[in-house]
């Protein structure tokens, strides 16, 4: 099929390749000009596994271009509106202005037999406002929420886990059908395709989102408790996943989730349902932001007791600067928060990240920045692990004892091999897990 992708930020980039390579014939439309470069080059803006070796492969064949003249989509039948949705000026509703210039841009260009689908993640209500602004055109509206993980996307895209599709009733067949053949390798391998209204797609993205953000804080504040009663979350954790009716993902605890998505889509949830009249049911959700927005400080006072009280002149190491691994993204990063605030108590701060240390040091310059693991560790009297990324994860204690003036570690995603490192003769600090001596 011929398809356009308007947008090609994080989720329209990966769209974009992902639909090409699946066979179909691609442009992708964006307003910025060196990210459509990058693009053109192969490259993209920003760090995804998989996603160049896609992208070359589709400008390679010729089923994938980009451009940012909107005219470009003018033989597409089907339009993928992908761009952001950032928080609004107050903080916290979504900001639709990106969502409604890409539907004034590309409404010249639509006809009768164009289909144009919403991924966007969006307040609910808002597809009935889009769908008055495409009156006149004969073009349908319906709604395609994205449920991608970064550091995962090429594959959530390839092989997802369900592909959600919300339309008029009016509309129901041509919407299937045309969505069909879009996805139709990944619905052949198994991914089941769930049809719904408007209001309901528009609803599960932050939704989903809002579920997973709150078993996180769930498990935060247990790992308190657990803290408290000389409890380990983490033994804790393994009971409760073993429960078929809770499951065993995002039972972690650690310092806080972070990233483009979970906490401004939790902040939109929350604006949405107030302006519906549901503030008192989202209260709920209120109490997960502020349990995560706590977290960091309280990895900064439990650095202050792995250091005997006082943090002043202390070297501090802190491995990660992305809100996960397998990403360059700092947006809402507790590693960068905790890393700040530890400077801010008087700690000489260094963080690494893999990926992630140039983006880190535009949001946060006033930190200081190593580009390698060895570099930032050397000397240390604490390691924090901001970011569970796999390097860090394989750090051989006895080695890195070597490079530190204290093996002293706050393990801030409980990843390291606990019994490993107390081995090595470390001074081990997790989430929700007795300290114990070195």
């Amino acid at each position: 099929m011929n398809i356009s992708v308007i947008g090609c930020g994080y989720l329209g980039a990966v769209h974009a390749a992902t639909l090409a390579h699946l066979g179909h014939t691609v442009v992708g439309i964006d307003t910025e000009p060196r990210r459509i470069a990058a693009l053109r080059a192969g490259t993209a803006p920003f760090f995804e596994p998989e996603l160049d070796t896609l992208l070359r492969a589709g400008l390679a064949n010729g089923r994938l271009t980009f451009s940012t003249d909107p005219a470009a989509v003018a033989a597409a039948s089907v339009h993928f509106i992908c761009v952001g949705t950032p928080a609004g000026p107050d903080g916290a509703s979504a900001e639709l202005r990106y969502v409604r210039s890409a539907i004034a841009a590309l409404r010249p260009h639509l006809s009768a037999a164009s289909l144009v689908v919403g991924k966007s993640t969006v307040p609910v209500g808002t597809a009935a406002d889009l769908s008055a602004a495409l009156a006149g055109t004969g073009a349908v509206l319906a709604w395609n929420p994205e449920f991608l993980r970064e550091g995962h996307a090429v594959a959530d895209s390839l092989t997802p886990d369900r592909i959600l599709v919300g339309c008029g009733d009016e509309n129901r067949a041509h919407v299937e059908s045309t969505l069909r053949e879009v996805y139709r390798t990944p619905l052949a391998s198994g991914s089941p395709l769930v049809l719904t209204d408007l209001p309901t797609a528009e609803l599960a993205k932050g939704a989903a989102n809002a579920f997973l953000a709150t078993k996180v804080s769930f498990m935060n504040m247990l790992a308190d408790v657990a803290d408290a009663a000389g409890a380990d979350v983490t033994q804790l954790a393994t009971v409760l996943g073993l429960d078929p009716r809770i499951g065993a993902r995002y039972l972690g605890s650690g310092i806080g989730f972070g990233g483009g998505c979970l906490p401004k889509d939790l902040r939109a949830f929350v604006a949405r349902a107030e302006e519906l009249g549901q503030a008192d049911s989202a209260q709920l959700l209120g109490a997960v932001e502020r349990i995560n927005a706590a977290r960091p400080d309280r990895f900064v006072t439990a650095a202050e007791r792995a250091l005997g009280g006082a943090l002043g002149g202390a070297r501090i190491a802190v491995l990660g600067a992305a809100f996960k691994p397998d990403s360059d993204d700092v947006r809402d990063s507790p590693a960068l928060v905790l890393a700040a605030g530890l400077q801010a108590r008087g700690a000489d701060v260094i963080v690494t990240d893999p990926a992630a240390v140039a983006n880190a040091q535009r949001k946060v310059p006033e930190l200081c920045f190593a580009s390698d693991t060895e570099t930032a560790l050397r000397g240390a009297d604490l390691i924090v692990v901001g970011t569970e990324w796999s390097e860090y994860r394989a750090l051989d204690p006895r080695r890195v004892s070597k490079l530190v003036r204290n093996p002293v570690v706050l393990d801030g995603r409980n990843c390291l091999d606990r019994a490993q490192w107390i081995a090595a003769g470390w001074q081990y600090h997790g989430v929700g897990r007795t300290p114990t001596p070195g």
